[in-house]
This record gives structure tokens, sequence and C-alpha cells, in this order.
């Protein structure tokens, strides 16, 4: 076996648990056919009708440079069907080039988010209730490898390891993860209060009613987290996010944000300030929609791409926007943009003032 159908399979049946008679609808770019090809013939071997949405380089800076405002306001309808009616949906990200939107116009890029809206709220709402099964993965290319500043084949050797490939089973490897995470997700299910505490930060916030979430490799492919929504009016402090993200297709990084109340009232960086400026703007941005702690240690290098980073062993991170409605959080926003700090150098975390983690591991055996 291939290490590509290991992993179409894995997401095929560990990710997605695909069904019989089930409708899948796989999004990525042309760059991903050759993981596309083993995931179609898995699916199809299990009865499963298979969708596919390729993009080619360029293809959204194309739309958004040309498109007038009837057309950044119009609603793509395979996608919106697709998202009201399938029962899977899979994200393959295999960009062309990770800036290459960077020079669009900024309020074309926000009136497109705002136009999406409607849909991005329904994914929520399906996710959210189970009725739509999704799952994120990675495929890798050029420009991910790139800004990972790694070649071509240690950025795919790196996936790969972070996403258990390797091994005999990943499956029984991803329900270890399962198992052990969990019994994390039962404390911490249990508490009222949570507050993070590193060199440059100390913010504190209620948990209070809400649900934590075991990430444990089916909704993001690798995972290794355990998040919740935190109760949006309660968070308060300090957070200075040392590790850098994308996003707008722009650097941002050394992220320090001041809340009050939940809400965030100041904010700094030591690179993208704009872009936070900007983003600060959105309707529901300034508030919290997600909460949470890494716990996947095969990945400890950062590559500035969330969908790795943010599951770092020894990390928290933080999400400004969109909540996610299982966890019982009722912030919306066109957003979603998590932010990571290391916790390794004298990180701390306590629930309900118990001290339940520092420098970057869980005490007292709470992650198996």
């Amino acid at each position: 076996m291939s290490t590509l159908n290991r992993y179409a399979t894995l997401l095929c049946d560990y990710c997605l648990e695909l069904k019989k008679g089930e409708r899948l609808l796989v999004s990525t770019s042309t760059l991903a056919v050759p993981l596309v090809k083993e995931i179609f013939r898995e699916a199809t071997r299990r009865g499963v009708m298979v969708e596919t949405d390729l993009l080619f380089a360029e293809q959204g800076k194309i739309f958004l440079d040309n498109a007038d405002d009837d057309l950044l306001n119009e609603i793509p309808a395979f996608r919106k069907m697709a998202i009201e009616q399938f029962d899977a949906y899979l994200v393959i990200r295999a960009p062309f080039n990770l800036k290459e939107d960077q020079n669009v116009d900024p309020e074309k890029k926000k009136n497109r988010q705002k136009a999406l809206r409607p849909i991005t709220e329904t994914y929520f709402q399906r996710t959210g209730n189970g009725s739509l099964k999704r799952s994120l993965c990675q495929y890798p290319t050029q420009a991910n490898a790139q800004m990972a500043d790694m070649s071509l084949e240690e950025y795919e050797k790196f996936i790969f390891n972070a996403c258990m490939l390797n091994a005999e089973d990943p499956q029984a490897e991803w329900l270890k993860v399962r198992a052990g995470q969990q019994k994390l997700v039962d404390h911490l299910n249990q508490v009222s209060d949570v507050r993070y505490v590193n060199k440059k930060s100390d913010i504190s916030f209620s948990v209070k009613e809400r649900i934590w979430i075991n990430s444990d490799g089916r909704n993001n492919m690798p995972s290794g987290e355990v998040f919740t929504g935190p109760v949006e009016n309660t968070v308060n402090g300090k957070i200075h996010f040392n590790y850098p993200s994308i996003f707008m297709g722009k650097e941002v990084s050394g992220i320090t944000l001041w809340v009050e109340d939940g809400q965030v009232t100041q904010w700094d960086a030591n690179k993208g300030k704009d872009i936070l400026d900007r983003v600060f703007e959105i309707e529901g941005s300034r508030y919290f929609g997600e909460v949470a702690i890494g716990t996947n240690y095969n990945i400890q290098t950062p590559t500035k791409n969330i969908l790795f980073d943010e599951k770092i062993g020894g990390t928290i991170h933080m999400a400004v926007g969109q909540s996610y409605k299982q966890t019982g959080g009722k912030n919306s926003s066109a957003i979603h943009w998590d932010m990571i700090a290391d916790m390794k150098d004298g990180g701390q975390i306590y629930t309900d003032g118990e001290m339940i983690y520092e420098n970057g591991k869980f005490l007292n055996g709470l992650l198996l």
C-alpha cells in the first residue's frame, strides 16, 4: 500500500467514516490530484458518490480582480447546494502560492467574505449538529514547503509523520490519541474557570457550561488538540502570540491583544498590524470563538500553517471570530483566526485555581 493510498484510507474510514449511499464533496487545487484519485477510488469502493471542486492557479485572485459588485455578491450555487445537502466535505489544502492574493483590494475581499456568510453559517450549523461530516487535511506543495523553510521532500515527510502515516496501522494510532485526550476532556468539562499564563501573557475566561471537544484527527488530519468556546464576555487580560501566522496572504507575527469583558480593546503586532486593523473592523471579530491546547508532540516545528502549528504539543491557541457551535459558543463572525502561543518556557494553565500544566506538559497524568 502506497503512502497516498494509506492517507486516502485514513481520510475515508477514520476521519469521515464514509458509508454507502453518502455524498462527498472534495475541494482542493489541481496540485492534489494524486491524492484526490486515491480518495475517489477508496470512496467509490465504499459506495459513496464523490464530487470534486478543483481550483486552478490564481483562480481566486482572477475572480477578485475582475468581478464587479454584482458578481462579488453572487453565492456559488453548487457550493451552496453541497454545504446544505451533502453528507461529507473534505478540504485538501494544496496551494500554488500562499501570497497570490495579498495585493488584491482588501475591500473586495471583505465584501466577498460578507457575501459568503450564509454558506459559512450553514457550514458551522451543520458541522455543529453533526449532519455534515467534514475534514481538513494537507497535500505537500512547493508553496507550503517554502513557507516552512523546507525542501518539498522534507515537507512531505513532515506531513506524513504528523499524520502518523508511517505507522503500520495509522487508524489504530489515532484511536490511541482519542482515548488519551478523552481523560483530559473529561477533566476540562468539569471546570468553570481557565487561566493561561506565560512570560508575556496572563488571560482568564469562563468555560462554564461550554463543551470541550476531543480533536482526535477526525475533523482535522493531523490533529491533536482539545478546544472549546469561552463564555464570550468573560475573557479578560493580556495575551501574546509568539508564533507567526498567515492571514489575507500576509504574515502577521508578534501579536499582542488586550481584552476586557470579552472584547479585544487594543492590539499590536511586530509585523502586520495593518492586517489586525482591518480584521477588527469585521463584525464579531473582537470576541473569541475558541480557546484550545495543542497536544500533538509529533509536531514541534512551526511551519506558518495553522493546520499544523495550532496542534504543536506545548502550545495554546485562541481564535477571534466565529465560534464552533458544538462547543456551545455563541459568537458569530465571517472570520475565524487562530493565534498561537508557546508554553514550553514557563507556561502554566490553571483550572478553577489549580495548576494542571507547566512548561508545555500536563501534570498528574491528565494526558495519557
